[in-house]
């Protein structure tokens, strides 16, 4: 699973499924420089899409569309990545994969592109459904539903940064983090720091 974030930095966190433990985080663009944020550096994060990763058809791909048009392909398990110049001279404005796993790129000039992934195996594909279906079974098996009307809903909740579980009586007492670690993290220390 891959979550696409804006505050204060582009950023993506990947998760494996059900246990949304996190392999690999990364920051598109310039990491935030701290306030006061410099016009030039906001200029820049300005220019990032919040639409534009993707996973097309082949399992461990994520797809990433950039402000100079091109298309990086990040293979998650190796951590490497190939950019791919798909738009000349306009930015992505979003990326979508299709119900058949082909990639939809749309650029600031309003281009719209329909990609093809290098094909994958059946068998692959067969091996990738599997997977996932007992990926969601199990967690559909394991998870439980917050009861309407509850008063206290985050006691439901699992606060995780990807590697670590964070309680209540540890999130109270958390002062030092470091750049790495998620902004919710760095804030939550920053206010128990004040206290």
């Amino acid at each position: 699973m891959a979550i696409r974030g804006n505050a204060y930095d582009h950023s993506v966190g990947i998760f494996e499924f059900p246990s949304l433990r996190r392999v690999l985080a990364t920051t598109l663009g310039e990491p935030c420089p701290g306030y006061p944020y410099p016009q030039e550096w906001l200029d820049q994060l300005k220019t990032w899409s919040r639409h534009n990763i993707a996973f097309g058809s082949r399992p461990g791909v994520l797809w990433i569309g950039t402000p100079a048009g091109t298309l990086v392909e990040v293979d998650i398990a190796t951590r490497q990545s190939v950019e791919h110049a798909v738009l000349s001279g306009s930015g992505t404005s979003a990326l979508a994969a299709t119900a058949t796993g082909a990639l939809l790129m749309a650029g600031s000039a309003g281009e719209l592109v329909l990609l093809s992934e290098p094909a994958a195996t059946a068998r692959s594909h067969a091996v990738h459904r599997d997977v996932a279906r007992a990926a969601a079974h199990e967690f559909m098996r394991t998870a439980t539903e917050v009861p309407d009307g509850d008063a206290e809903p985050d006691t439901h909740l699992v606060v995780t940064d990807g590697t670590r579980v964070w309680d209540a009586d540890a999130l109270a007492t958390v002062n030092e983090t470091d750049a790495t670690d998620p902004t919710w993290l760095r804030i939550q220390a920053a206010v128990n720091e004040v206290r």
